[in-house]
């Protein structure tokens, strides 16, 4: 009787600590008109609380984030909370018509979720258009109080949010592409915090600077919030260990030079012990393609406390951006801390095999119609050639709970319809290949069931490298290679022990990668590339995890002030 009773006050002292760890973090977000001065232009821009970026959310696992968001701005408007499992809050999950209807100009609604099992950095973003260009923040999750970090904590953690800036209106950059069937316009900088950086114009006092004390340790929290493209980023005379990458620990990894996707989050560690003076940090585009690409530089300063200000800072070295082999050597070089905090072993059986093509493809122009496509056709995009199109009656998620029909489908397929040389070039502009069908597709899932993917990269119009997000879940990279997947060469390189874990991954250009994640999380889920050029053309696609057999895994009915189409 003693022993229970130990035993039973020990339960109760724990339960206690975890409900008094955990707290209620709640913001408003008001989404309205911003004037702001860059590269010599005054621009009305889409903002968040007059911020932009937007305001940092800062919670602690386990706690519960509460949103209001309040549309003042003419545009439809979600937000998306990039990473987060959303485990049965799907309806706070964000992409438009997706897991709910858009927030109407003048409209409402509050995002509620738990944040359960992840620690790091995460972000938030709208999901409808190309808001997302500057209706963006950072959201950054601490160990519980009674948790540490599974390093030395940090002096000082910053987040360092790398974006794209358009003089143009960026919603008429994408009508315009849209109206015309060709690409959209190249952005005209690329921002750190929102800052250009002093290598454009009008700009030697828009650069982002960050002071620190000599031998002190920064964690610096980068995201990349950039549209569509990718970066190579590095601070002159300092290197950095990466400890986290997509809110996932890893074994550390000293390097010179991070490779950061659209969507994807590089935790690294920095040491001030240099001499006292001005340190550039930059970013400059891996492109992975031929296709024409703004070849510039964002930089910003890093200032040690006592630097005289007449000193020039110093520039990193940073690599060419056709530099695949320094983008490939860091993003296959980091593993996972097995063991670690939040850490979650690969699951070894394997309920649903898929092989999954990715690239862009070409779709008919409408007869009579002038398009500004190759071959007088409209760009287009497809996985497992098929090009996803988003419903506009309804989101996909209130269909599926309400069973109504007419909106998706379950049929998407687990293999190309064609087996054929993916990443041959010769098939670039292959007529019999490159056209894809429009559809709205989803995949369904048992709950709990493990999915093994491989993303196969084409060699359609052009090979690049594709950041695949995945909502709702985190995935375990088993392997990531060059060319054709190969079944029974490739699977013998699985990392089945300390695979890094990911929300989002950049396919390697003219190559694959092998992803495994538990559909532990019914829902209505989106997987797109994150190059948001992409997106629209219809490189996406949907799982439906279904219920599961208990009341903790069955997803609650929507909340009452759901958008409405």
């Amino acid at each position: 009787m003693a022993r229970f009773a130990f035993a039973l006050a020990c339960a109760l002292a724990l339960l206690a600590s975890s409900v008094a760890s955990a707290a209620i973090v709640e913001h408003s977000f008001h989404v309205n008109n911003l004037t702001v001065t860059r590269l010599c232009h005054n621009k009305l821009i889409t903002a968040v609380n007059g911020e932009y970026p937007g305001p940092t959310i800062r919670a602690r696992e386990g706690d519960t984030l509460v949103v209001h968001v309040l549309n003042q701005s003419p545009y439809n408007i979600t937000i998306h909370w990039h990473g987060i499992f959303q485990l049965l809050s799907a309806w706070a999950d964000g992409p438009a018509y997706v897991t709910q209807c858009p927030i109407l100009p003048g409209q409402s609604y509050t995002y509620r979720f738990k944040i359960i099992g992840q620690e790091g950095t995460l972000w938030w973003h709208a999901h409808v258009s190309w808001l997302r260009a500057t209706v963006y923040g950072a959201l950054i999750i601490q160990p519980r109080s009674t948790r540490s970090y599974p390093f030395p904590k940090p002096y000082q953690d910053v987040p360092i949010m790398l974006g794209e800036w358009w003089n143009a209106s960026v919603v008429d950059v994408e009508n315009q592409a849209q109206a015309t069937g060709g690409a959209p316009e190249n952005s005209d900088a690329y921002t750190i915090n929102g800052l250009p950086g002093d290598f454009y114009n009008c700009s030697q006092n828009q650069t982002y600077k960050l002071n620190v004390v000599r031998g002190k340790t920064y964690m610096l929290r980068i995201i990349n919030a950039a549209l569509n493209n990718q970066f190579f980023f590095g601070i002159a005379k300092h290197n950095m260990t990466v400890v986290a990458v997509d809110a996932s620990y890893t074994k550390p990894y000293v390097t010179e030079v991070v490779v950061v996707a659209p969507g994807q989050t590089t935790d690294v560690l920095i040491t001030a012990n240099q001499p006292v003076g001005s340190y550039y940090m930059a970013a400059t585009p891996y492109a992975s393609s031929t296709i024409p690409f703004p070849n510039t530089t964002t930089r910003g300063v890093l200032v040690y406390n006592g630097s005289k200000s007449s000193s020039a800072p110093l520039m990193p070295a940073l690599p060419n951006p056709q530099d695949t082999a320094t983008a490939h050597k860091f993003s296959s070089n980091l593993t996972g801390l097995a063991g670690g905090p939040q850490w979650v072993p690969v699951p070894l059986k394997v309920d649903e095999h898929m092989f999954v093509t990715i690239g862009v493809n070409l779709d008919k122009c409408a007869e009579g119609v002038t398009c500004q496509g190759p071959l007088n056709n409209r760009l287009s995009a497809s996985m497992n050639n098929e090009s996803f199109q988003l419903p506009t009656t309804l989101s996909m998620l209130q269909a599926s709970f309400n069973n109504v029909s007419g909106i998706y489908t379950t049929d998407f397929p687990d293999n190309p319809p064609v087996e054929f040389d993916y990443t041959n070039e010769n098939n670039s502009l292959n007529l019999d290949l490159i056209f894809a069908p429009k559809s709205t597709k989803v995949k369904k899932l048992k709950y709990n069931s493990t999915v093994e993917i491989v993303l196969q990269n084409t060699a359609f119009l052009a090979i690049e490298n594709h950041p695949i997000h995945i909502h709702g879940f985190n995935f375990h990279v088993l392997a990531q290679g060059f060319g054709n997947y190969d079944p029974i060469n490739d699977s013998k390189k699985f990392n089945l022990v300390n695979p890094q874990l990911r929300n989002t991954i950049g396919v390697p250009v003219g190559g694959w990668a092998v992803i495994r994640f538990q559909a532990n999380n019914p829902g209505i889920w989106m997987v797109h590339c994150h190059l948001d050029v992409h997106l629209p053309w219809g490189l996406a696609m949907a799982f439906e995890v279904e219920n599961g057999p208990t009341v903790t895994s069955t997803l609650p009915p929507p909340p009452l002030d759901l958008p409405k189409c």
